[in-house]
């Protein structure tokens, strides 16, 4: 799932004040906690990351040292592939508590995540993003979180808080398993511009798209229309919609994968993305139907 650059840059993609993940699925980032007088200010629509949760208004500066609701913007969507991965049911909570901290106005003091709620997520969350290859940010610290008292975040309890629905995130069209036969890999071929194996060496997201950068000494190309190898070696590929949509067929950063998609307005965008599973009976038919492949 490299140096900070972008989830780009999260994306989860993703102007850096983050330190982001190899690869940058994740954007992290490593401020002082800022003490200067706050701001209550209503949380956007905007900010998909704290969509639906519990309190109306946030405090600016916010506890990553982000100053202006643009700042937090960029960066907050690039932690929606985490909470995606629905590796905690708090996860929402723990982040929100740090890009959008709940504000009252009477109350001048800030409000943090508790420590346990810190420990809870990070237990759960940290190996899947290590999955990734990215290691728990010392940003997150959860020795900076104070102890449970009455003015921090909780973690929820499940003796008292009532289960509630969760919804079941959407799947990429691009990302969705399709069982085809030799026929019908030749006829996806066909009406695709590309196809290439790649190494994934970069995620991010940007205007609620992802943006896939390959590894171009892995790139094994199968069909180029339209664009020249030298094109593809400074090329992305786009993933359109990524940011409101899950791709766990493409989970791992160090795995290899089979994109084919159409060249849109100067852009190579992804219609079909598959794990490359080295022997699998589908990737067998695969370069059956390359070699044979007449349109």
């Amino acid at each position: 799932m490299r140096p900070q650059q972008l989830l780009p840059r999260l994306l989860l993609v993703v102007s850096a004040a983050c330190l982001g993940l190899v690869g940058g699925l994740f954007l992290f980032g490593e401020p002082d906690f800022s003490y200067k007088r706050s701001n209550c200010k209503p949380i956007p629509a905007s900010l998909l990351l704290c969509r639906g949760i519990e309190y109306p208004d946030m405090r600016l500066p916010n506890l990553l040292g982000h100053e202006t609701l643009q700042e937090v913007l960029d960066q907050a969507g690039a932690w929606i592939p985490l909470v995606q991965k629905r590796c905690h049911p708090d996860t929402r909570k723990f982040l929100c508590s740090l890009f959008a901290p709940v504000c009252l106005a009477d109350l001048d003091e800030t409000i943090e995540p508790c420590h346990s709620l810190c420990e809870q997520v990070k237990n759960s969350c940290a190996p899947v993003m290590s999955a990734f290859g990215f290691p728990w940010p010392d940003m997150l610290d959860c020795s900076r979180f104070p102890q449970d008292n009455d003015l921090c975040i909780p973690l929820a309890s499940s003796d008292h808080v009532p289960p509630t629905p969760r919804e079941v995130p959407k799947v990429c069209d691009a990302c969705k398993t399709k069982n085809e036969d030799d026929n019908e890999i030749v006829e996806n071929l066909c009406k695709n511009d590309f196809a290439l194996k790649i190494k994934v060496k970069e995620i991010a997201y940007i205007n609620g798209d992802t943006k896939i950068t390959p590894e171009t000494k892995s790139k094994t190309i199968y069909k180029l229309n339209g664009v020249t190898e030298r094109d593809l070696k400074k090329t992305v590929l786009w993933l359109r919609g990524g940011l409101q949509c899950t791709c766990d067929e493409m989970n791992d950063i160090n795995a290899p994968y089979l994109v084919m998609g159409q060249r849109l307005a100067g852009e190579l965008v992804i219609t079909s993305v598959k794990r490359w599973q080295k022997g699998q009976r589908a990737f067998k038919r695969f370069s059956r139907s390359i070699r044979k492949l007449q349109c």
